[in-house]
C-alpha cells in the first residue's frame, strides 16, 4: 500500500455538486400534491378524491369466512393436540 503522502490531494473545486435548479428529494418528499391520478385508471382526481380512494383501497375488501365443516374439523384437531399429552393413546 502507498504512503499517505503519495496520495493525490482533493481539490475543493473539483468536488461535484447538484446544479442548484435540481431541488432535493427531502424537499419534493413534503411538497403537497394538488394534482393527482388515480391508480386505478390514470384518470385526475381531486386532493380530496384521492384521499378517499387510498383510505379505500388501503381498507381490506374482503373478509375471509371458513365453512363450519372445516371449522369444525380445526375445532377437532386442536382439541386432540390438547388431549394428546393426558391420552397418550389417543391415535
Amino acid at each position: 500500500m502507498g504512503d499517505p503522502a503519495e496520495t493525490p490531494a482533493v481539490n475543493i473545486d473539483q468536488i461535484v455538486l447538484p446544479s442548484p435548479e435540481d431541488v432535493p428529494e427531502e424537499i419534493l418528499r413534503t411538497e403537497i400534491i394538488f394534482d393527482a391520478r388515480s391508480p386505478l385508471d390514470g384518470s385526475p382526481l381531486s386532493p380530496a378524491d384521492y384521499a378517499q380512494l387510498q383510505t379505500e383501497l388501503a381498507a381490506p375488501q374482503t373478509t375471509l369466512t371458513l365453512n363450519s365443516e372445516i371449522r369444525y374439523i380445526i375445532f377437532l384437531l386442536q382439541a386432540r393436540r390438547a388431549f394428546k399429552p393426558v391420552i397418550p393413546f389417543l391415535p
